[in-house]
């Protein structure tokens, strides 16, 4: 299938090349023209706007940062609702908040366009080698006329409905699950420090008992090693992802406590300089707060 690409990030580079590889023909286009060699040089057409992304093919994925940046891309001059033609497809792959995807799906709605939701469900180098998941949620008849688009990129997908806004209430309260077990490992960590733990030993226990599982062995090493940079997930960006939750669930009257400590933790850990660090600096952010170097 044609298909245009609009945000070149780690996550839409690696969704980009996936549809490369299989098979796709993609138009790519990004704010930063640098970021479109490495798909061009892969086979990815390069494009220099918005409206060509949103004419090249059956249909146009965004992978944008915030919910800023998808509304820009949205509404601004040229953006995709001047651009995509009447039952024109935007496929929105990013992490975006609740009301912001209610938004989006009235705008389109109102031009005569579709909305379809694809988040991803894992970190980049998931996404680069297909073993990571995507929700997808819209039209019954635009999911099916994109199935080979979202065939190319996760190890499997996961139907959420016919409501965009469904994948991206699935998304944030997955996100809002894992980032409340990284803070917590943060937590246990701290603890056996202070009892003079080797930090190794604690991750052993996790992961080979109760524990055994990606999450835990994937972010617990990144604990225990400290090596919070090169990030997957960015700090700033798990902050995002909390607030999106604490505002979804304030807007429904769902309590989500834990959601609070999450948000401190990352709260803290970019005051300290830590915003581009990968997520799990959660971890460091408590060893302060717990008297450890």
């Amino acid at each position: 299938m044609k298909v245009g690409f609009i945000g070149l990030g780690r996550m839409g580079s690696a969704m980009a090349r996936r549809l490369v590889d299989g098979g796709h023909d993609v138009g790519v286009f990004n704010r930063s023209p640098d970021k479109l060699k490495p798909l061009t040089d892969a086979g990815a057409t390069p494009l220099d706007s918005i409206k060509a992304a949103a004419n090249y093919g059956a249909a146009v994925f965004t992978m944008l940062a915030d919910d800023a940046a998808l509304l820009e891309v949205v509404s601004q001059p040229g953006g995709l609702l001047q651009s995509l033609p009447k039952g024109g497809i935007h496929i929105c792959a990013g992490t975006h908040s609740v009301a912001a995807m209610q938004n989006v799906k009235k705008l389109h709605s109102d031009a005569g366009q579709i909305l379809i939701a694809t988040p991803m469900l894992g970190r980049p180098e998931l996404v680069a080698s297909g073993t990571a998941g995507m929700l997808v949620a819209g039209e019954k008849d635009a999911v099916a006329r994109c199935r080979p688009l979202f065939e190319a990129i996760p190890r499997r997908t996961f139907e959420a409905g016919a409501d965009p806004v469904a994948a991206a209430a699935i998304k944030i309260a997955n996100n809002f699950v894992l980032g409340c077990a990284i803070e917590a490992m943060g937590e246990g960590f701290a603890l056996v420090r202070k009892y003079d733990v080797v930090p190794d030993v604690f991750y052993d226990v996790m992961t080979d008992g109760l524990f055994a599982c990606s999450a835990y062995k994937v972010y617990g090493k990144i604990i225990v090693e400290e090596r919070y940079l090169p990030a997957g997930q960015r700090a700033i960006l798990g902050l995002k992802d909390a607030n999106f939750a604490l505002e979804a669930g304030g807007a429904v009257g769902v309590p989500l406590p834990s959601g609070n400590v999450w948000r401190d933790r990352l709260v803290g850990a970019v005051a300290h300089g830590e915003a581009e660090h990968d997520w799990a600096v959660m971890a460091k952010d408590q060893a302060r707060a717990s008297g450890l170097d």
